[in-house]
């Protein structure tokens, strides 16, 4: 994540903290009166942000359903952060290749850390980069000289990874 989009986020974070306690009702104490902490807090916020960040509405879905606002917007932040996690349209693999000397090629895939299917595709993907490399070249044939999957663990989960050498083969 680059640098302003951070400070953004932080900032529509620290925002949305101070308008829920512009909005919060205020604690009574023992005596029937406001607790004067919350009532400085809500006071300090409103005068602060102005308004309620999100705005006590409703939104008609139909002539008897609707949804309050809020709801609508947690609910929109959250499918939001999930398709920036999972990225559902970004390919599974990405492939770096480096050449070496006598026609032949290292590739390195690895798999996207979060993803819903291809886990057993790395040997089709890293066969169908090698005969590309081979059609574009102009050679005849293409020979796997190693090739090795792996497993790596983190913190954030595993992360499958694959990698091998071809020899590209002229005609």
């Amino acid at each position: 994540m680059n640098e302003p989009s951070f400070l953004r986020a932080l900032n529509l974070c620290a925002m949305a903290l101070l308008s829920a306690c512009s909005i919060n009702p205020a604690v009574h104490d023992a005596t029937g009166g406001a607790a004067g902490v919350t009532a400085a807090a809500a006071k300090t916020a409103a005068n602060v942000i102005g308004a309620p960040l999100i705005p006590d509405a409703n939104v008609q879905l139909g002539p008897t359903t609707s949804i309050a606002l809020e709801k609508l917007v947690y609910w929109g932040a959250a499918a939001a952060a999930a398709y920036y996690v999972l990225d559902p349209l970004a390919p599974n693999w990405e492939i770096e290749e480096a050449r070496f000397p006598q026609d032949h090629v290292h590739l390195s895939l690895k798999m996207k850390r979060y993803y819903s299917g291809g886990a057993g595709e790395a040997r089709w993907v890293f066969e169908r980069r090698a005969k590309t490399l081979m059609r574009e070249g102009g050679f005849s044939a293409y020979e796997i000289v190693e090739y090795a999957e792996a497993l790596e663990s983190s913190l954030l989960g595993s992360q499958r990874k694959a990698q091998g050498v071809i020899r590209l083969i002229k005609g």
